[in-house]
């Protein structure tokens, strides 16, 4: 399974609930994407989640205003 390289953000379990409010178990799987970001001083293709990578925008942004 993999993880977010930034974060470590990885699989975290839960419950599906129903109508009738029975439990079974699932997974809550982070949104993993891979990108070439500068990290630690070198370009590198990371598996990034999607909020690392919306953080990672936003740090664009401001260095550029």
């Amino acid at each position: 399974m993999a993880s977010c390289d930034v974060c470590g953000a990885r699989r975290r379990a839960g419950k599906n609930v129903s109508h009738s409010n029975r439990h079974t178990n699932r997974w809550f799987l982070p949104n993993i994407q891979r990108a070439t970001l500068m990290h630690k001083g070198k370009m590198q293709r990371l598996h990034v989640c999607t909020r690392c990578l919306r953080t990672a925008q936003n740090k664009r942004m401001m260095a550029s205003s």
